[in-house]
C-alpha cells in the first residue's frame, strides 16, 4: 500500500460540500452523489501525482449508493477517501463505505434526531416560555448549530484518521458518553419544557376559556395514546389546525 499523502487534505472544502450533500438526494443512490462531491476535493492528491485513473474510479466509487445521518456522512467520506490514498482495493472500499451506512444512520439518530436537536429546542421553549423572545430563538441557532457542526468536523477528520480502521473512532469513550447522557437530558429537558410552554401559551385565555383549552388537551392525548397505532403527532396537528382554521372563519 501506499502512504497517504504527505500534503495536508482539502477538509475545508470537504466540510462545506458535506453541507449539501442531500441536495442530490435520489431514490437510486440516495446520498451518493452528495458523498462523491464532497469527497473529491479529498481525492485531488491522485490526479496532482499523476495517477488520473486512480483519481476518476476513486471519485465515480465516491458517487455509488450510500445512506447515513448526514451529519455523520464525514466519517465515510473521510475513511474511504484515506484508504483510496493507501491503495485499498476497490471492493473493500465499497465493503467499508457499505458497513459505515447502518452504525452511522443509527448513531446519528440517537444523538442528534432523538438527543441534541430535542434537548437544545426544549431548553429554547424553556426561555421564550420565561419571557426571553427572540434572543432565546437565536441563542438555540447558534448552540445548535454549533453543536451539528462541530459533529460534521470530527467526523470527517475522524475518518481520515483512522482509514479501514474508522470502528475505533466509533468506540471513542466522548461519543458513547454523549450518546447515554443525551438521551436522559432530552427527556428532562422536554418534561420541563411542557408545563412552562402550556402555562405560556394559555395566558391569554381565562375563564370557562382555559377549561376548554385544558379539555382539547386532554382529549388529544387521549386520542393519541387509543390510535397510536394509526393516528401521529403530525396527524393530529393539522386536524387540529383545520378546526381551529374553520373555528376563526366562524367565529362572530
Amino acid at each position: 500500500m501506499s502512504a497517504a499523502p504527505r500534503a495536508r487534505p482539502a477538509f475545508g472544502r470537504s466540510l462545506l460540500r458535506l453541507f449539501t450533500v442531500q441536495g442530490s438526494w435520489n431514490y437510486e443512490r440516495m446520498q451518493g452523489v452528495g458523498m462523491g462531491v464532497a469527497e473529491e476535493p479529498l481525492l485531488r492528491d491522485l490526479r496532482v501525482a499523476g495517477n488520473g485513473a486512480a483519481y476518476r474510479a476513486a471519485v465515480a466509487r465516491g458517487a455509488h449508493f450510500f445512506n447515513a445521518h448526514p451529519y455523520l456522512c464525514g466519517l465515510a467520506v473521510g475513511a474511504a477517501a484515506r484508504a483510496e490514498h493507501e491503495g485499498v482495493p476497490p471492493d473493500q472500499v465499497e465493503r467499508l463505505r457499505t458497513a459505515l451506512c447502518g452504525p452511522l444512520g443509527s448513531l446519528g439518530d440517537r444523538l442528534v434526531w432523538a438527543g441534541w436537536l430535542p434537548f437544545t429546542s426544549g431548553l429554547a421553549l424553556i426561555a421564550v416560555a420565561l419571557g426571553l423572545g427572540l434572543p432565546a430563538i437565536l441563542g438555540f441557532l447558534v448552540v445548535f448549530n454549533a453543536g451539528h457542526v462541530a459533529l460534521r468536523w470530527w467526523a470527517l477528520r475522524a475518518g481520515w484518521t483512522h482509514g479501514v480502521r474508522v470502528a475505533v473512532a466509533l468506540r471513542q469513550p466522548l461519543l458513547q458518553r454523549a450518546t447515554a447522557v443525551l438521551g436522559p437530558a432530552m427527556a428532562f429537558v422536554v418534561g420541563a419544557a411542557l408545563p412552562l410552554v402550556a402555562q405560556y401559551l394559555g395566558s391569554g385565555f381565562l375563564g370557562w376559556s382555559r377549561v376548554a383549552l385544558a379539555g382539547v388537551a386532554a382529549f388529544g392525548f387521549a386520542l393519541l395514546w387509543w390510535l397510536r397505532a394509526r393516528l401521529t403527532g403530525v396527524r393530529l396537528g393539522l386536524v387540529l389546525l383545520a378546526v381551529a382554521t374553520l373555528a376563526g372563519w366562524l367565529w362572530p
